[in-house]
């Protein structure tokens, strides 16, 4: 396939707590279909740790040509550090990468809004982890959400089991870690916005075992992504594949169903701020959800990609 005909890409992501998103990276840098043209990390006591395991992800698959930057290591209202530990640091000893003080501090917002004003109407931003980056972004350039062929979130949580308070669903990881951001991200008017949520992605998941064995064996990335998966083990004995599900319905739509509505998202109350509330609409729907999937169509997707 020409680099004309690939989709461009924009990675965002708090890779390195959570095995999802090397997971997800290394289907990207496999995938013949994308250009990826750039990689942000969110969150942590020093995000730059993120950026260095994305280079020895990218260098293990000969792509030292990717951008990578560090971001926002607090939430715009938390006052903290979000996810401070990056415990899959432990093995960037074993591999080839950029050292995290190569990276300067606080890039990402930067280089977001550089690349996407280079080329607009052409960038799919894929954002897999915390949503301050994005919150940010947003907020400095209300006008950079339309410059956007489409946003695709790893967010939320959609079904309608009811809670015993107003509203549907509960709390994900990526959406309650900034509420504040998440709020400015579903506030915000893009063209095409596609939210992944824990109740359909929770349906893709293989033994912590298995998958380190057919890392392995798919060598590459998948090397350092099986090592990185062996930290993640020693607590974790199943992955669960959020982040590539996200990933792989840019490419194959398919593998799962969709409703159009709207989404909102809890900040009145402390308990539930972050919470993702979602209401079926046909008109007027600014945002669409993954409803259902079809998990052997999306593992046929993802080891056909990565190799076996």
């Amino acid at each position: 396939m020409t680099t004309n005909k690939k989709v461009p890409v924009l990675l965002d992501t708090d890779i390195g707590s959570d095995i999802d998103d090397a997971v997800c990276l290394a289907y990207l840098l496999r995938q013949p279909a994308c250009e990826l043209v750039g990689i942000t990390a969110v969150t942590g006591r020093d995000p730059r740790d993120r950026a260095a395991l994305a280079s020895a992800v990218c260098r293990a698959a000969g792509r030292d040509d990717v951008p990578i930057h560090s971001g926002a290591s607090c939430g715009i209202t938390t006052g903290g550090v979000v996810q401070p530990n990056v415990p899959q640091t432990a093995v960037l000893s074993r591999f080839d990468h950029r050292p995290a003080s190569d990276f300067p501090a606080n890039t990402a917002v930067q280089f977001l809004w550089e690349t996407i004003n280079a080329r607009p109407g052409e960038i799919t931003l894929l954002a897999i982890g915390p949503m301050t980056n994005l919150g940010l972004l947003f907020a400095l350039d209300p006008d950079i959400p339309r410059k956007l062929k489409r946003l695709v979130l790893m967010c939320g949580h959609f079904d309608a089991r009811p809670l015993p308070w107003r509203g549907q669903g509960y709390k994900e990881w990526n959406a309650f870690c900034d509420p504040f951001a998440t709020n400015i991200v579903y506030r915000t008017p893009v063209a095409d916005h596609l939210s992944v949520g824990l109740d359909v992605t929770t349906q893709v998941t293989m033994p912590s075992p298995e998958c380190i064995t057919r890392f392995k064996n798919a060598g590459g990335p998948l090397a350092v992504v099986s090592a990185m998966t062996e930290v993640w083990g020693h607590d974790c004995k199943h992955v669960t594949f959020h982040d590539p599900l996200a990933a792989t319905l840019i490419f194959k739509p398919e593998i799962c169903t969709y409703q159009q509505g709207q989404i909102s998202v809890e900040l009145a109350s402390a308990r539930y701020a972050g919470l993702t509330v979602f209401e079926r609409k046909e008109t007027e729907a600014p945002h669409k959800v993954a409803w259902d999937v079809n998990p052997q169509a999306f593992f046929d997707e993802y080891f056909g990609v990565i190799g076996k």
